[in-house]
Formats: structure tokens, C-alpha cells, sequence
């Protein structure tokens, strides 16, 4: 069952042959056909959603001129082979005049123009593209590289209408809503879910609540899990139910979880305390019970602390740290308390055949201040499905955010407010894929060769990658040499980066001695290697020149610039070394310092 599309059957389109095509025209309306093939790219493309997060989910199908499907493929995570590229190797020959759908239009980013080279090179005619590129700087392009090359190119919603491409356009936003949410919004895609009895309580009386739901539901649930950057849960659940939040799938994406308390009053012993297959985060007001801020701190945990605590403020806060889907598991009171903030975007409901009563039993969401029936919220896009003995409805709480909000141009702006710079900002921020200057980031998926002990050149996938197996480089143990032969074939730098500093947690006897006195050249060498073999990386950081770079990410304060500028910035300081390298200036006295 596809979580985002419960009512999508697109099996029609794997079994279409020459004759079901000219049935299928000929027995539906426009583009019926189109419209079905968009939501077969759609489908394929939530099949990436919880391996390897946060990344856009894209799906290609290649459909013959008979009509049957002759590839197609879907992008495992950033950096992996695009999913253009896997459905023209599955086509061969067939590709020739071939249409090419896609759910989304591809993201040419860091001029990597592999996806786009693929089908053009494949011989492709026709390209049916489901949307537009959410994010502003990657918008367009696309379109406009395959019409240079002379494909026609066809937009659902601009050149297609009608009922079916409406509704195959609604596939194609849905499949990528947290990046849409990402563009429109400064908050993440958040799900609220909760299981409840008949009679609507989550717990007995007394608290307890294992199990409402039924065991395929709460697998369900570990699906969902898997599928977001980050779980979040109150307080109370952490003291009434001390929960795991792990996903238990057996490997692959695991959310960070997220505890969100005003008082900190938890216990000093909680599986969430736990750090060996996963990160927590404590997130609290300013101030609150700083002794035990520093027991959780020699734990592993991270703490955060905000001047005033509420939902909106902290999905700003984790918007800002990258991430795109949050699943909100608590009780009702922060239920409540989120949907009043309005950062709730859809809800999952898992309804049992059970009736526990009780007029003290909690329900799944407390005070919302509403007195009659007329001001209660109505769900959109409600889906109802059985789910072994449950009922599973799910629907959105809000419209999706519009994908191409109406920004003016600089032009326009300077006209309005003549006190705004037209001039390129003296610090440029980047931090993840999608960024404008996303190709800083030593996650970028740009492949480098560096030598290894023996001298020998080795190819590793992202400067992520060679970072993180440098943890283990050279330590006379098997388990450690296994650690860096994994890290060097997982297939994108964020499992690298998930093998790396969770092996550095649960052994950290693994870890070479001198790690902390070289870590920085280690990046530096992987650094330069990228830069220096990939020309229009090279071009895009000279042409950085007089601006400060600073790696934004809010919580790392060793590489990253830090929440309120008090990190070290030294990914940002190591590209300044660089680019005055290759400016050929030697003065190390003339790159700025960030972050002191």
C-alpha cells in the first residue's frame, strides 16, 4: 500500500500493450493515457521515500510508440544513478522516438546535467513532465534543456488539461508535498498520526495504552517512521510509555527523534536516551533544569533551547536544520497545541473496534478553544482503508502550499523598495543539495579519487563518504576495516554519514587515534580533489570571490555556522582556503574568519 496514494492502482499501465493502447484512447477522455503513465512515474517514485532521507523522490517511465512501458527507474537518493538514467538503460534500443514521463521536473543541480543528457542522448521525442521544480534557482531549467535539444516537452496543467491530468498532477504534488512545503513554507511537511478506541480515547483512565491498535497497524506505523527525517513526541509520552520511536524495518533511514518539553521534567533513564542506533533531541525552554540538561548531554543527546517553546517556533528551528517531513506522535495536549500553530498539514488516524470509556481517559487532541460544531476542521483528500481489524483514515488539514508562490523579481522589488541591494549578498549561505550553492557541501554528489595507504588511487562516491571512512582508516582491527569498506559502497553520502558517526558512537575504540588532529585536512584534501576536477564547481566557488561562505547547518558548530553564528564554520573556512588557492593568492592572512 502506498502511503501517500492508498487508492492508486496503477497495475493497468505495467500490462498496456500495442492494442490496450488504441483501446485506451479510444475509450477515455484527453490525455488519458498521459495522465496514467505521470501517475505510474508518481508511484515509482514514492518507492525512494525512507530509504535514504531528505532527498526529492523522482520517477521516469519510457513508453514506445505502441504504447508499452519500455523502462523505467526511480532516484534512490541525491548523488545515485538518476532515475532518467535507469529507465534509458532499461529501454536499450526502444528509447528511440520513444516518451519519456516524469513525475517532477528533474533538478539540474551543480550543473549536473546527467538526467536530462540520458534521455536526449537515449533518443528520446517526447517529454511529459508532471510539474515544475518546486525550488526557484532549479525551476525551468529542465524545460528549457530539452526544448534546446529539441524535444517536445509537454507540462501537465499548462500544455495538458482535463480531468485526468488534474488529477495525475495531484500525484505527481503529493509524491514530493515536503519539498513543496519546503519551497512555499518555512516549516517541514509535518503528519500528525495517533491511534484511538471507537470512543475516541488514546489510553485508559489510567494511562495505559498498548496496544489500541492492531499489530498490521502499528507496522504501518514503523513504515510511516521510516518515511520522515524526524518523530517527535511530548513529554508525557516519554514518561507514561517510554518509547523506542526506532522504525524496525530492518535497516536503512532511521528519523531522528525529537522530544519537545517546556519543563524538562523527564526521567534520568529513557529508551530515548539510548543514542547507539539513533540521535535524539531534547528541545526545551531557555533555562529549564540545566543539571539535567548536562546529564542528557553526557548521554549523547542533544539539547536545544528556545526563549519561548511552541510548535511553530520549533518547526521553523528544524526547517532551518533541512529537514522536510516531520511525524508527530504525542499525546493530545501538543496535539492541540501544533494544530493551533497551524504546522499540521495531514493526519493519519487509526481507529480500533475497542471501546475502553472512562471520563478522565484522554482523547487524541485536547483544547483547541472551539464551542460549536461549526468550527470544527474538515480533512481534505480523506482516504479511508481497513487495516486488519482498524480503520485507517487519513486526509490533509490544510491545503497544500502553492508550488510557485508569486515572488517578485529583483527588479520589481528594487522598484517597490529602492533601499534593497541588487547586488550579489557579502555572505553566501549554503548547507544541503538543494541550496543554490548546495555543490559546496561535502554531501554533493560529486565522485573524487584519492589515494589510499599504499598510494593506489580509490574512487569514492562523495567527500562524505571518503571523510567518514577515514574514521577508520589504518586501526589494526577487521571490524574497522569492514567499517570502511561498507561506508565506501553504500550508495549515498547521508548512509555514509549514518554509518560513520554511528559506529563512532556505539565503538569508539574503533576510531583512529590521531582522528581529531587530522580531520581537518582530511576534508581539505577531499575538497580540493572535487574542486579541482570538476571545472564548473571550480568556476562557481571562484566566482564566490569577496563573499564569506558559511556552511549554515545549525547544529553541527564544528563545520557548520551554528543556530545564532557561534560555530566555527570551518567547512566554510577550508572552501575560503581553497578558493584564494586557486586565486593564487598564498596569504593566508587575507581569508576571512566566520564564526569566532
Amino acid at each position: 500500500m502506498s502511503l501517500l496514494f492508498p487508492t492508486l492502482n496503477s497495475s493497468i499501465i505495467c500490462k498496456c500493450n500495442a492494442s490496450s493502447f488504441i483501446d485506451f484512447q479510444n475509450h477515455n477522455g484527453p490525455h488519458a493515457l498521459d495522465a496514467s503513465y505521470i501517475r505510474r512515474a508518481a508511484d515509482i517514485a514514492d518507492k525512494s521515500a525512507g530509504l535514504t532521507s531528505p532527498h526529492p523522490n523522482f520517477g521516469c517511465v519510457i513508453a514506445a510508440p505502441s504504447g508499452a512501458i519500455a523502462g523505467e527507474g526511480f532516484l534512490y537518493a541525491q548523488g545515485t544513478t538518476p532515475a532518467e538514467v535507469q529507465a534509458v538503460e532499461a529501454a536499450g534500443e526502444r528509447c528511440r522516438g520513444a516518451t519519456a514521463y516524469l513525475n517532477m521536473e528533474p533538478g539540474d543541480c551543480h550543473g549536473d546535467h546527467t538526467a536530462v543528457s540520458a534521455l536526449v542522448q537515449g533518443g528520446i521525442q517526447r517529454v511529459v513532465i508532471g510539474m515544475r521544480h518546486p525550488l526557484q534557482h532549479l525551476r525551468g531549467n529542465a524545460l528549457r534543456a530539452f526544448r534546446t535539444q529539441g524535444l517536445h516537452v509537454d507540462l501537465l496543467g499548462e500544455d495538458l488539461t482535463s480531468k485526468d491530468i488534474e488529477d495525475a498532477q495531484k500525484a505527481c504534488l503529493l509524491v514530493n508535498a515536503p519539498l513543496i512545503c519546503r519551497a512555499a513554507s518555512r516549516v517541514p511537511f509535518s503528519v500528525l498520526k495517533y491511534a484511538m478506541t471507537l470512543d475516541g480515547k488514546i489510553a485508559a483512565s489510567s494511562g495505559h495504552a498498548s496496544w489500541i491498535s492492531s499489530k498490521q497497524s502499528r507496522n504501518l506505523v514503523f513504515e510511516l517512521r521510516g518515511r520522515s527525517d524526524a518523530v517527535i513526541v511530548g513529554g508525557n509520552t516519554v514518561r507514561r510509555d517510554n518509547p523506542r520511536l526506532t522504525a524496525r524495518h530492518g535497516g536503512g533511514h532511521m528519523p531522528i527523534r525529537i522530544v519537545m518539553t517546556q519543563s524538562l521534567n523527564l526521567p534520568e533513564e529513557a529508551n530515548l536516551w539510548d543514542m547507539s542506533e539513533v540521535s535524539t533531541i531534547v528541545v526545551t525552554q531557555r533555562g529549564a533544569r540545566r543539571s539535567f540538561q548536562k546529564l542528557l548531554a553526557s548521554k549523547g543527546v542533544e539539547v536545544v533551547e528556545f526563549d519561548m517553546l511552541n510548535p511553530r517556533d520549533v518547526m521553523e528551528y528544524f526547517h532551518d536544520r533541512g529537514y522536510l517531513s516531520i511525524l508527530w506522535e504525542c499525546g493530545g495536549t501538543l496535539a492541540a497545541s501544533a494544530i493551533s500553530s497551524g504546522i499540521i498539514h495531514k493526519v493519519f488516524a487509526f481507529v480500533a473496534p475497542k471501546i475502553i470509556g472512562g471520563k478522565n481517559a484522554p482523547s487524541p487532541v485536547g483544547e483547541l478553544g472551539m464551542v460549536e460544531m461549526s468550527q470544527a476542521l474538515n480533512l481534505t483528500d480523506v482516504c479511508y482503508e481497513q487495516v486488519g481489524p482498524d480503520m485507517l483514515i487519513s486526509g490533509f488539514l490544510q491545503p497544500m502550499p502553492d508550488m510557485v508562490p508569486n515572488i517578485p523579481s529583483l527588479d520589481e522589488t528594487v522598484t517597490v523598495d529602492p533601499t534593497i541591494s541588487p547586488y550579489e549578498p557579502s555572505i553566501i549561505f549554503f548547507y544541503k543539495a538543494w541550496d543554490p550553492y548546495g555543490a559546496f557541501s561535502n554531501f554533493s554528489p560529486h565522485p573524487i579519487q584519492m589515494p589510499d595507504e599504499n598510494g593506489d588511487y580509490v574512487t569514492w562516491l562523495s567527500v562524505e563518504h571518503y571523510y567518514q571512512a577515514n574514521k577508520f582508516v589504518g586501526v589494526d582491527d577487521t571490524f574497522a576495516q569492514n567499517c570502511v569498506e561498507t561506508i565506501k559502497s553504500v550508495k549515498s553520502p547521508e548512509e555514509a554519514a549514518r554509518i560513520g558517526r554511528s559506529m563512532q558512537r556505539q565503538r569508539p575504540d574503533l576510531i583512529r587515534s590521531d582522528w581529531d588532529n587530522i580531520k581537518i585536512e582530511v576534508m581539505y584534501k577531499a575538497l580540493k580533489c572535487k574542486f579541482s576536477i570538476y571545472p564548473h564547481l571550480n568556476s562557481m566557488l571562484l566566482s564566490t570571490a569577496g563573499s564569506v561562505l558559511v556552511e549554515a547547518s545549525p547544529h553541527d558548530l564544528f563545520w557548520g555556522g551554528g543556530r545564532d553564528g557561534e560555530g566555527l564554520n570551518h567547512l566554510g573556512r577550508l572552501l575560503m582556503k581553497l578558493r584564494s588557492e586557486f586565486l593564487g593568492e598564498t596569504s593566508s592572512s587575507d581569508t576571512p574568519t566566520v564564526g569566532l
